[in-house]
């Protein structure tokens, strides 16, 4: 559908990276956007500059959420929030579990069921997942943000067969390493972490994502782009590792 058959968007964790650039996309496009986000004052200038209407709202504050839905019939729901604590699942503490699934897969859920069927009974919307390589690919010590990411790549494609027979799309947005802020968030600002994940690097930027999701969007209404992988061009993923065990027994030997 083009961009002029939808008049408002609800986009989670608003306020930096993929979704700021995404709010900024929308505004330009001529939406009423929405922008949910915890931290106020860059959600408070990204208003200002760009005319979204901010809400500074938790996306595990479901009172909050329930409350917004009620009030506005969101055409776009783009569903950004994330949070990560890398580890092992052999040191997983209860705390990360329960924030990973509460961020990263539970207000997804709970966001889908407050919006999508106004959609379904409009005969008109879409949702946008932002997932992740992670919910496809595995790659060590990140193994419940793996769990909740595959979790939403299976809810994008249920949500189509629930949907069926309705102009509702979804799209689940898999990025691979995206140059933004998610990095020191999660390991601390550091020179030291800019130039392990960042200085270097040729990767997309957050506003590549962004343009991805509108043209996913701008597509005609007879097409739904289901799922984008988007990583750097010298980003691969897998590789195929074998270990010798720490303790062989005796006179065997596996490799």
């Amino acid at each position: 559908m083009p961009f002029s058959d939808y008049r408002t968007a609800l986009v989670t964790g608003a306020s930096s990276g993929i979704g700021a650039a995404v709010v900024e996309r929308f505004c330009a496009e001529g939406l009423e956007v929405h922008a949910i986000a915890r931290s106020a004052e860059p959600l408070r200038k990204l208003a200002e500059r760009t005319g979204c209407v901010a809400h500074g709202i938790d996306v595990t504050d479901r009172a909050a959420l329930a409350d917004l839905t009620s009030r506005v019939e969101f055409d776009i729901l783009v569903n950004n929030a994330g949070v990560d604590r890398p580890k092992k699942f052999l040191e997983a503490e209860d705390g990360d579990i329960d924030l990973l699934i509460d961020v990263n897969l539970r207000a997804v859920l709970h966001l889908c069921r407050m919006v999508v069927p106004g959609m379904v009974a409009r005969d008109r919307g879409h949702v946008v997942n932002i997932s992740s390589i992670a919910g496809a690919y595995n790659f060590g010590g990140n193994s419940t943000y793996h769990a909740t990411k595959a979790g939403v790549r299976m809810l994008s494609n249920q949500l189509r067969i629930d949907a069926f027979g309705k102009r509702v799309r979804v799209t689940e947005i898999c990025p691979g390493r995206v140059a933004t802020d998610i990095f020191a968030h999660v390991h601390g600002d550091s020179p030291e972490i800019r130039e392990r994940f960042i200085d270097g690097f040729e990767l997309p930027e957050a506003k590549d994502i962004a343009n991805a999701i509108a043209f996913a969007i701008a597509a005609p209404v007879a097409v739904n782009i289901g799922h984008m992988e988007i990583t750097p061009t010298l980003q691969v993923m897998g590789g195929l590792q074998t270990a010798k065990p720490q303790s062989p027994e005796r006179g065997s030997r596996r490799e």
